[in-house]
């Protein structure tokens, strides 16, 4: 009766699963929980109840395109200014690691004696990357006689299945018992983060005084400049006057200024300039007053700071920019997106005026540009329909997964272009990625879910089940030895960097849920597309040469 209902309604399932999946997931066992990889699992367990009862094929192909997107979109600009710094290790070490799996799974397939489709197969599933798969089945249907088609197109498919959850579940098993061995803290990690996007910097106020002569020497914009100071200057009081600090000011002996950063590099810039004073002229709001303000004015969104001239339209100058739960410290070449909050410090009768250029509407931010997001969404799915040819006359496809996530990182970066603005609210953004990832995993597990059972009960399931366990393990392992302690990469980030090598939506979601920081996000960013391309052609590879 309630598996006839199932069959019937597949929203009631879809929710069925997301909701059961979500309570399992929240269960916490030795301080640490599923969270919502959990949904795949409880899809896994609906699946192998009937072979009927899975979601259509739409529900998780647009969890899958709704989840890369988002991400892309909020981790482009810093996907792109990575290969300033570590991105090209990343993606080396992202390739390496892959070719090397790779070859295990090679020489495993001559000693199990598995075909070269079932071994690819299990490339495909045991790095969970359906792009692949699918470069696979291609391959096969067009190289393989009409008698043999069928047979050999479904031994990827089963090997596919059952690879699959068994390596998710170990890839996140070895992520929590090596975080826990190592102790690690992501917080502190996420602070001493190059990328102050991605971290939860804790930002303070602080009075100074100025006492120390080399502090009058130069304009204020050289000193931060020639000093490379990672602080905002808001208030100065000289004798019985208070102002705002203006870039091009001399700072004079006695002078009585605030500065907000972290505690390190107030520090820093105290000991140059003087000492710590006692006097909060922060308080004083008679004439310098400040206010939160929602960014929500398409005209300024996607706009560096410094382009917007608030010090020469307003005398107004934003110390603070809060973007969801982190608080970053502006900078000339920070981007406004939508839904940031930002403070403002300038005389009381501008902020009326600051607060309508900026626009302060929630109502504003809590609608999603549809033109924008259809069309980004479009632009993607084509991308990923557009065949690629590669040297030996091989032809591959970055599909679903791979190309709305490449079109997305591109548009995050440029943020808008001319009137369309690219980017979302961080709360749009959020909510679209996790119904995203909460249909893929509820599609993809439903849908494998009999296949199996069934295999594992009647096949040589177990044997494919051992070696994908063995290669996702190995590959989990040493992706987080060689980069922790060898190449010393944070562990945020490092799980990020294996979330991306398995290309795997659940892995990503338990690695954010661990660190609660975007390190995980930036790295999968950053290693997720390399990956897809490399996987696809290995996987294809691996049919041609092993037959």
């Amino acid at each position: 009766m309630i598996i006839q209902i199932l069959l019937d309604n597949p929203l009631l399932l879809l929710f069925s699963t997301a909701g059961i999946g979500y309570f399992i997931g929240r269960i916490k066992i030795g301080g640490s929980s599923l969270g919502v990889a959990a949904v795949l699992f409880v899809g896994l367990g609906f699946g192998a109840i009937h072979p009927d009862l899975k979601l259509p094929e739409i529900v998780y192909l647009l969890g899958l395109v709704l989840f890369v997107y988002t991400i892309g979109l909020s981790s482009g600009p810093l996907f792109f200014r990575s290969f300033r710094g570590n991105g090209l290790r990343d993606n080396l070490f992202t390739v390496g690691i892959i070719v090397a799996a790779a070859l295990i799974l090679a020489g495993l397939h001559d000693v199990f004696g598995l075909t070269a489709a079932v071994t690819a197969g299990v490339f495909a599933g045991s790095l969970t990357n359906t792009p692949a798969l699918a470069g696979v089945l291609e391959y096969l249907a067009t190289n393989t006689p009409p008698a043999l088609r069928d047979q050999r197109v479904a031994e990827p498919v089963i090997a596919y299945s059952l690879a699959y959850p068994v390596s998710v579940l170990v890839m996140i098993l070895v992520i929590y018992g090596m975080q826990r061995w190592w102790k690690i803290n992501y917080a502190t990690e996420a602070q001493a983060s190059p990328s102050t996007d991605a971290g939860t910097q804790h930002l303070e106020h602080r009075t100074i005084r100025i006492t120390q002569t080399p502090a009058l020497d130069l304009p204020v914009a050289a000193l931060v400049r020639t000093h490379n100071w990672q602080i905002v200057f808001g208030r100065i009081k000289r004798g019985d006057q208070l102002t705002l600090v203006q870039e091009a000011m001399h700072f004079a002996l006695g002078d009585i200024v605030t500065a907000i950063g972290t505690p390190a590099e107030l520090q820093r810039v105290g000991d140059f300039l003087g000492e710590t004073s006692n006097e909060q002229i922060a308080l004083d709001r008679s004439e310098i007053d400040y206010r939160r303000i929602l960014v929500s004015n398409p005209k300024v969104v996607g706009l560096q700071l410094k382009t917007l001239n608030l010090p020469q339209q307003f005398g107004a100058v934003i110390t603070r920019v809060r973007r969801g739960d982190v608080e970053l410290l502006p900078r000339g070449t920070t981007t406004l997106q939508p839904g940031d909050r930002v403070r403002v410090v300038t005389r009381r009768e501008n902020l009326d005026a600051v607060s309508a250029f900026l626009g302060d509407s929630y109502r504003t931010v809590s609608e999603i540009d549809i033109l924008s997001f259809s069309l980004g969404i479009t632009l993607g799915v084509l991308l990923g329909m557009l065949p690629l040819p590669l040297p030996g006359g091989i032809t591959i496809k970055l599909g679903l997964a791979g190309g709305p996530l490449v079109v997305a990182l591109v548009l995050g970066f440029l943020g808008r272009t001319g009137p369309i603005v690219w980017n979302m609210p961080y709360s749009a953004n959020l909510v679209l990625r996790q119904i995203g990832l909460i249909c893929f995993l509820a599609g993809v597990g439903t849908r494998a879910g009999y296949a199996f059972l069934t295999t594992l009960r009647d096949g040589n399931g177990w044997l494919v089940i051992g070696i994908s366990a063995f290669l996702a393990a190995g590959t989990a392992f040493s992706t987080l030895w060689i980069g922790y302690r060898l190449l010393k990469i944070p562990m945020g980030t490092l799980i990020g960097i294996l979330a991306g090598i398995q290309t795997q939506p659940a892995t990503l979601g338990f690695a954010l849920e661990q660190t609660a920081n975007e390190l995980p996000n930036i790295a999968y960013a950053t290693s997720f597309p390399i990956a897809v391309i490399t996987k696809i052609i290995l996987a294809q590879l691996l049919v041609i040469l092993l037959a």
